[in-house]
């Protein structure tokens, strides 16, 4: 329960800030729109490599005394709206069921691309985002302890210490990523990502199933997965294009029906036509 209310507490924030930045993003531009000439302002993309933290992963070990790990993330912006992107981590995870205990320890890779849905103004660099990833694992299972099977309940079905490990262990897996990232300050993002996996292989022991997978989380029925992270993370700034850079719309322009802007000359000889004509 405690984990559930720690998640929506963290959730609402990150909900609260994005909300906050979206709007900030466009009333920046009611009051800046121009330069002391009147031109319109040019506000070129910024290129850089991203790295950070998931926080969930990284903080759950200080409650949650069954779990140890961590999660690094990262991405390249590759274009405006794309994104070459990875994590990667460690998962130390002991879970006890009514009938066996195991622990699943492990690293994982994640690998693939974002794309941005979100049209920034000016020079904000927000996110709502679809992509997908490949993933792999090599991890150990270790059945810690299990209680036979019986239908006779005369004598007490106690558990048994077996403390058998299975090591080189892996699987494969691809999922659909959707998720948000807020600049908050200078270089500094937060963001949280939803995710839904799907098994493609696995190396599994012959008398004992991966019940879970570093980077995958727990397997539910017919190899699906879900999981979810809160990221915060640092752009280092590479350079800048002034290629599809930023440009406030100047309302004064008028433009002909294929959409090109207009000169004066041709709006004179336009106004002069309508003025014979009248």
């Amino acid at each position: 329960m405690n984990m559930r209310i720690l998640k929506s507490i963290i959730s609402g924030c990150l909900l609260l800030c994005a909300s906050y930045s979206f709007s900030q993003n466009k009333q920046e531009v009611k009051t800046n729109n121009t330069t002391a000439t009147g031109i319109p302002k040019v506000y070129p993309q910024r290129y850089g490599l991203r790295v950070g933290l998931d926080l969930f992963r990284t903080t759950r070990g200080l409650y949650d005394k069954s779990y140890k790990g961590f999660e690094v993330t990262g991405d390249y912006r590759f274009s405006k709206n794309l994104f070459l992107a990875a994590e990667l981590g460690h998962d130390n995870m002991t879970k006890n069921k009514s009938t066996y205990g195991f622990t699943t320890n492990g690293q994982y890779i994640r690998l693939g691309v974002n794309y941005n849905l979100y049209q920034n103004w000016m020079d904000r660099e927000d996110q709502i985002y679809i992509g997908g990833r490949y993933g792999f694992s090599t991890f150990s299972q270790t059945l810690n302890w299990y209680k036979p099977y019986t239908t006779n309940d005369y004598f007490p079905n106690n558990p048994v210490d077996i403390d058998r490990e299975y090591s080189g262990l892996s699987a494969h897996w691809i999922e659909f990523v959707t998720g948000v990232n807020t600049r908050m300050f200078n270089n500094v993002f937060m963001g949280f990502s939803l995710r839904l996996t799907a098994l493609i292989s696995q190396k599994q022991p012959n008398d004992f199933e991966n019940l879970y997978i570093p980077g995958f989380n727990q397997k539910y029925s017919g190899a699906i997965g879900v999981g979810f992270n809160y990221t915060v993370s640092y752009l280092i700034p590479l350079y800048k294009s002034n290629k599809k850079a930023f440009v406030i719309p100047n309302t004064t322009d008028k433009y002909d029906l294929e959409g090109n802007k207009m000169e004066s000359e041709d709006l004179k000889m336009i106004q002069e036509n309508k003025s014979k004509n009248l």
